[in-house]
């Protein structure tokens, strides 16, 4: 209680309070205050006793996990950023909390607290290949099933592996190596303007008259 009066005081505004409240919880090694909203640095270790705290403590009261999402930076040893933005409703503030990890680092599962997170762990699973501890349904969500690799990975293809068809004559859906044909297509590498030499209109324009101005 005497850590909370201190924190009070020293803040000039809620979100400077929210911050400074936000900083004095478990597992969190830093925050700030970007474009009107309170974000947290924190141990992916930390995670489950971070989250329930920012859910039950009375100047935080986050009931709603909005969205999980992940940011990949493939120059990092730890190359990807967990990005968890929560909601309060009765309080009507936010806060984003930030964790890292690397492809096999898992970051423990927060569908006990929030069981909408189940969505979105599936999610980052499916696109970046980001692991959860604890999920017990960690299966591809927005890929099919037997799509390999994470899209959204900045070092996966543009184009993929595989692609997907259905074949009348097997009638079934296939897997193939992706085919790029570039026989039929027409590239018009002018722009526009550079091919446009004649403009509605220039029929009227006056004409110099030969020998003349």
């Amino acid at each position: 209680m005497a850590e909370e009066i201190e924190v009070a005081a020293t803040a000039s505004s809620p979100l400077e309070l929210l911050a400074a409240i936000v900083a004095t919880l478990p597992g969190v090694s830093g925050t700030a205050i970007h474009y009107g909203e309170v974000v947290a640095t924190a141990g992916r270790d930390s995670v489950l006793a971070l989250m329930t705290a920012l859910r039950d403590h009375e100047a935080c009261a986050f009931e709603q996990v909005m969205d999980i999402c992940g940011v990949d930076w493939p120059q990092r040893a730890e190359r990807f950023d967990v990005v968890y933005n929560l909601l309060s409703v009765s309080l009507n503030h936010r806060v984003r909390v930030i964790v890292t990890t690397d492809e096999q680092a898992p970051v423990p599962s927060v569908h006990s607290i929030w069981p909408v997170a189940t969505w979105w762990e599936r999610e980052a699973w499916d696109l970046f290949g980001i692991v959860f501890s604890g999920q017990p349904d960690l299966r591809r969500i927005l890929t099919d099933y037997g799509f390999e690799g994470h899209p959204l990975r900045k070092d996966f293809p543009l184009t993929g592996y595989v692609e997907v068809r259905y074949d009348p004559e097997r009638a079934q859906v296939v897997y193939e190596p992706v085919k790029l044909v570039q026989d039929f297509r027409n590239f018009d590498f002018l722009s526009p303007w550079e091919a446009m030499t004649t403009l509605p209109g220039d029929e009227k324009a006056p004409r110099k008259q030969e020998g003349g101005a």
